[in-house]
Order: structure tokens, then sequence, then C-alpha cells
């Protein structure tokens, strides 16, 4: 049995995603392991400053977990293993320790955190995790559910550098595990993406993914994020896999000025997978 690590702010938007995680482990078998790393907080002021203790933060951060695995056991029963960590540090850090311990299925993650100011930071926290874990991150727009699984997944591709970026194993186990349909999709517009090896590139993509049986789309469309947006809208894609390097869909979705457009239009998980 593996595990799925779920990051916490405690906020709406990351209970969001720890039920999207928990629904997830649930539908194929895993326990999930629920972390919150807490920091020592920076505050400026011109009066006195009242200190709170490590201890006081790891205390509280560790009953909220306690809470929290209460009331999943409640509804899920004893049968939905569930551990949880408090853990001082750097959230991104700190969660690849983790997950380097744990060797998970996938590390979940809400889109975006608190309101305000910590809304941006949670937010950039994710995209900075994207980037930079080991394993596959699930980003979890706010107000998705698992509901009825993963049925179909994406694969946003530009059929560039194939044999040394695409994370093949990754890609097969996700859709071998959920059994779901795999749709490769490319975006481009009048042929600028195109190059003297992108048909040689494809084949390459073929013959990697010849078992998961793909289905390939190509996508007449100036911007990439709005043709991938409107594919995923249209074919009802349960999760959209990018590659973090190569694609700007995940940074899309974290923009202040597009935060909402782009979430309001696509509505899907996606996952980063190096």
């Amino acid at each position: 049995m593996k595990t799925i690590i779920i990051a916490t702010d405690f906020s709406t938007v990351a209970h969001n995603a720890m039920n999207y995680g928990v629904d997830l482990a649930k539908s194929i078998g895993h326990s999930v392991t629920i972390v919150h790393v807490y920091q020592v907080p920076v505050a400026f002021a011109d009066g006195p400053l009242v200190m709170v203790s490590l201890d006081d933060l790891r205390g509280a951060a560790e009953k909220q977990l306690e809470q929290i695995k209460s009331d999943l056991r409640h509804v899920h029963g004893k049968e939905l293993k569930i551990y949880s960590e408090a853990i001082l540090g750097n959230v991104v850090e700190e969660v690849q320790k983790l997950a380097e311990k744990l060797d998970p299925f996938a590390i979940v993650m809400g889109a975006t955190g608190l309101t305000g100011a910590q809304r941006v930071l949670f937010g950039s926290t994710t995209l900075l995790a994207v980037k930079k874990l080991k394993y596959p991150v699930i980003v979890v727009p706010d107000g998705r559910s698992f509901g009825h699984g993963i049925k179909k997944i994406g694969l946003a591709c530009d059929f560039r550098e194939v044999v040394d970026t695409m994370p093949t194993r990754f890609i097969q186990e996700f859709q071998k595990t959920f059994q779901a349909e795999l749709h490769v999709i490319n975006v481009d517009f009048e042929n600028r993406e195109f190059r003297a090896n992108t048909p040689e590139q494809s084949l390459m993509l073929h013959t990697l993914l010849e078992s998961s049986k793909p289905v390939y789309h190509f996508i007449e469309e100036d911007d990439i994020e709005a043709g991938l947006n409107r594919f995923a809208e249209e074919y009802n894609l349960d999760l959209l896999i990018t590659i973090p390097k190569k694609h700007r869909f995940l940074e899309a979705i974290f923009k202040r000025s597009s935060t909402k457009k782009i979430l309001k239009e696509a509505r899907v998980p996606a996952v980063g997978i190096h």
C-alpha cells in the first residue's frame, strides 16, 4: 500500500483538496498522510510584540490535525488509514523530505490558500512545489471534488525532446491505475511550433505510450492555456498532466490577473510530473 501526501494550511481551499486526496486514496486502496508545515511568524511593529513559542505553534497544528483525522474517520470509517505530520520549516523542502521517506503515489495541494496576502503566499508555494518536487503534484482547484473518479486523463505535449522530458513511467502508472482514457493534447496556432523533427518526435511519443493507447488531439489556438481549458471542458477531463518546465498552464493558474478566469473555465485538477 502506498500513501498520498496531502499538504494543508487549514484553509477552505486546502480542506477541499484534502477531501479530493482522501477520495482519491480510497478509490485505489492507498493511505493518506496529511502534513502541515508551520513557520515562525515574522512581524514588524513599533510597539512590543507578543511572541508565540514553537511548542505552542506545534501544539496548535497537531490539535487541528487530530481534529481533521477524527472527522475523516467519522466519515470514512476505519478502513482508511490516516497519518499526520506537523513539521517546522520550509513547506517545499519539508514536503520533499517527507516524500523521499514515504515514496508517495502523489502529493495533493490546493491551487490557492487563504485570502489576501496568505492566498498569494500559499498559491506561490504550490507552484514552487510543482516546479521543485520530484513526485507527481496534483493541484486541485477550489470547489473541485473527486466525483466519479478519474476516467479521462489529458497530457499536454509540445512534441519536443520527447525521450528526454516525457515522464513515461508516471504517465502510464496513472493511466493504468485508473484504467482511464489517455488524451494527448497539442496546442498550436498556424504551425508556429512545428519543427522539422516534429513528426519524428510524435512517433517517438507514440512508441513510448503505445501500451496506453493514447488518442491525439491538435488544437488550433493562439493561447496555450485557453486551448487546454477549452479542451478540458469539452472532453470533461478529470485530470490534466503537464510537464512543469515545458508548459505554462500551471503558472497561469496562479497569476493574480487570471486566477479566477482560469479556475472558473477549467475546473480540472492538474498534475505536474517531471
